[in-house]
């Protein structure tokens, strides 16, 4: 049965998506798992980031109409498969009205969840119906952060998102930890941040990850090569925190960090 975690944080340009990239790609490739991960952000970034033409073929928005089978919308790069997402996907408040359309993608993926070890969802930067089906399907969330005074302001809301969640649909919603994107230790605003989001996270009954995520040009470069970090930039410094990063959620989900040699 696989674990799914999902990345959110309705701010956008904190790293969101860059860290489901690095997740799925590292859990695969460093500990030979098979991972699946889920673009939930019409914006198709993900898929785009990993080397995918998010034009080609279903997506996403298809699984969820209800049009091709969640398999069938499968596709393989780099040893990590991928459900794509496109623009159509930004008319779901529309387009998902029945009764059960805060649980529509946890029927989709009911059929694969023995296929995989993890499945990644990426969400948009936004608390939607897409969100909220991210939150009912996930065992785990884990919320990148810039260390910006902004993006503590929505943190508030996101734990109310969560705590609706866990009253309504799926009560063992885990939040497994804040990372901070974007990061400079040396300033006094980093340090600030870090020390606030502590706060935010005990309030979620979670914590700050250990690792952070220092900035880097790599980070910005890699999407338009269609590779994760580890491909792009493997001697970079976010290569480095992203590698800790996995361990440390390995461990915080108390899974073995044994490494593939």
């Amino acid at each position: 049965m696989a674990t799914v975690i999902a990345l959110t944080n309705q701010k956008g340009g904190v790293g969101k998506t860059t860290t489901s990239g690095a997740l799925a790609a590292g859990l695969a490739s460093f500990y030979d798992k098979k991972v699946l991960a889920i673009d939930l952000d019409p914006q198709g970034n993900l898929g785009f980031s990993l080397g995918i033409d998010i034009e080609d073929g279903p997506t996403i928005h298809d699984v969820l109409k209800g049009s091709v089978s969640i398999r069938d919308a499968i596709q393989t790069i780099n040893g990590c498969d991928i459900v794509t997402s496109n623009i159509l996907l930004s008319s779901s408040e529309l387009d998902f009205s029945g009764s059960n359309r805060e649980v529509l993608l946890k029927t989709a993926l009911s059929s694969v969840m023995d296929d995989y070890d993890y499945i990644i969802i990426d969400t948009p930067p936004a608390l939607n119906i897409l969100t909220i089906n991210a939150y009912a399907t996930a065992d785990h969330l884990i919320i990148p952060m810039a260390p910006e005074i902004l993006s503590l302001l929505g943190l508030t809301q996101l734990k109310e998102t969560v705590d609706s969640v866990r009253e309504s649909v799926n009560p063992q919603l885990n939040v497994l930890g804040i990372l901070l994107t974007k990061f400079n230790r040396r300033t006094l605003l980093a340090r600030e941040v870090n020390e606030l989001a502590e706060n935010i996270a005990q309030q979620m009954d979670s914590c700050v990850f250990d690792a952070k995520i220092r900035s880097s040009v790599s980070v910005a470069e890699a999407p338009a090569h269609g590779e994760s970090i580890f491909e792009y930039s493997p001697r970079s410094n976010p290569a480095a925190d992203y590698s800790e990063f996995i361990k440390e959620v390995l461990h915080r989900i108390g899974h073995s960090t044994s490494r593939r040699i």
